[in-house]
């Protein structure tokens, strides 16, 4: 029997993970084995370390795209599909990643399709981004970057506004009529990875059908590397040690701490995550633009001692990030608390070298 492989882009910040595990908790009630697959340009990634804690199956492909390191996301379909002896396969690329169908989903449409089935191509969307963007903007990013979330859509075989618990329903009706006369090839669906809201529509679509890849994007590499490279990247792992047994109030003084600094050079926030693991609880932190958009989930964290995981991706130069960075793990720890660096990797991505890259679309 095939396995199905669901691809879910969409740019950074979109709520790709959240959805992941609550697609993968879905699918598990329902008799299916499920895999999930994380990338990332570096390792320490906060999603492998908050999917891991569950009882599906997760590889990581790092150190590059998926789109760059083909084989590298062949051996993590394989390696997890065995593990968890899968029915369905989720894999979420870089979140600064476009071009999938070109470089991704016809090679295994072409060479694999004995061994899967692919499913439409989700690029999963943040309304607030995609409503100034459809207006001209840049939703506050650098226009290389606004770029490469505008061909996420263009090559999307599904567009998933998601976030849909923080807009009226009028709100979403117009945005959804905006979205199909700017883009009217891809199904458009809604969805809230918070709430649950629109998932099981969503699910049921990605794992009836077997039209993958059915348009080519034309993208311009030159502007895709600068959009991706206007990024610094932080990955780290840090050692907490001091007197909380509530590690909540840190958390919050860290993103808050962060945000500010972003929000007062004008830094455009790809996204912020943080997972800190103490005890038996762990909390997830995230930031995914301005202030507002900070956010906590926590789960019971006490003791003295945590392990913090830390992915930043910010418009700045990557040292600069860094400085901020390792400024603001002091000030949240108000002299009472030491962060022990144990991982620590702040780069920008280099330009992207795709394995493949199919001129035409790969019959089913």
């Amino acid at each position: 029997m095939k396995t199905r492989l669901i691809l879910v882009g969409g740019f950074l910040g979109a709520g790709k993970t959240t959805l992941l595990w609550e697609a993968a908790q879905r699918l598990a009630a329902r008799g299916l084995r499920v895999g999930l697959i994380t990338n990332d340009q570096a390792p320490e990634l906060v999603d492998t370390a908050f999917l891991s804690r569950g009882e599906v199956k997760v590889a990581e492909v790092n150190g590059s795209c998926f789109c760059c390191n083909f084989q590298g996301l062949l051996n993590a379909m394989s390696s997890v599909g065995a593990a968890a002896e899968a029915d369905v396969l989720i894999a979420e690329p870089v979140g600064s990643c476009t071009d999938l169908s070109a470089t991704i989903i016809q090679p295994l449409k072409e060479h694999f399709r004995s061994e899967f089935v692919i499913s439409p191509l989700s690029v999963m969307i943040d309304p607030w981004q995609l409503a100034d963007i459809l207006e001209g903007g840049t939703a506050g990013m650098h226009p290389s970057a606004a770029y490469i979330f505008r061909k996420q859509i263009e090559e999307a075989d599904i567009a998933v506004l998601n976030k849909t618990d923080l807009l009226t329903a009028a709100e979403l009706g117009t945005l959804k009529d905006k979205l199909a006369k700017a883009y009217p090839n891809p199904a458009i669906f809604s969805t809230s990875a918070k709430t649950g809201g629109g998932l099981d529509a969503w699910l049921k679509e990605v794992t009836g059908r077997s039209d993958a890849g059915l348009r080519i994007a034309d993208v311009d590499y030159d502007v895709y590397a600068e959009g991706e490279a206007v990024l610094g990247w932080l990955n780290a792992t840090i050692l907490l040690h001091g007197a909380p047994k509530d590690w909540r109030p840190y958390a919050s003084r860290l993103l808050e701490g962060l945000s500010q600094r972003f929000d007062g050079m004008g830094a455009a926030v790809g996204h912020v995550k943080l997972i800190l693991e103490s005890g038996d609880g762990f909390l997830i932190g995230n930031l995914t633009g301005k202030g507002n958009t900070f956010s906590i989930r926590e789960e019971g964290t006490t003791g003295d001692e945590a392990l913090l995981t830390v992915n930043a991706r910010v418009e700045m130069p990557p040292g600069e990030l860094e400085k901020i960075v390792r400024e603001q793990l002091d000030s949240a720890g108000k002299g009472r608390i030491v962060a022990k660096p144990l991982a620590w990797r702040c780069l920008s991505p280099g330009r992207p070298n795709p394995t493949h890259r199919y001129e035409q679309i790969v019959a089913a």
